[in-house]
């Protein structure tokens, strides 16, 4: 394959669903302003194969990390309530840091584009 037909990487992420209970603000080591939150997504059954007596899952939803940096979400956020289905595309980044116990990540949605659902 060339570089010409190569296919191009992406991490672009479309996230229906409600938000989060919580809402908050963090001031980064260089003064920037980033705001994080949840969208809670209901978890689709998947079969699977369990080994004899083990439990099924009871988990049924997932709590998507997510940050905004762009005034433009962030002012959406403010206008939206928990549990509001919203519609956000973002861009899936990992984020690290270093804590007393060693070096830490997450899986965090960047997003871009906020709005209400329906």
């Amino acid at each position: 394959m060339t570089s010409a037909t190569a296919p191009r990487s992406s991490a672009t992420v479309e996230i229906v669903g409600r938000l989060g209970a919580r809402v908050e603000e963090r001031t980064l080591p260089s003064g920037d302003t980033l705001t994080v939150f949840t969208i809670v997504v209901d978890r689709a059954p998947v079969p699977r194969a369990r080994a004899a007596g083990s439990p099924a899952s009871s988990v049924k939803v997932d709590a998507i990390a997510c940050q905004a940096y762009r005034a433009n979400v962030v002012r959406r956020l403010g206008s939206l309530e928990p549990g509001q289905w919203v519609v956000a595309e973002g861009t899936l980044r990992r984020r690290f840091w270093r804590s007393g116990t060693g070096l830490g990540s997450a899986m965090e949605v960047e997003v871009s584009r906020l709005q209400a659902a329906g």
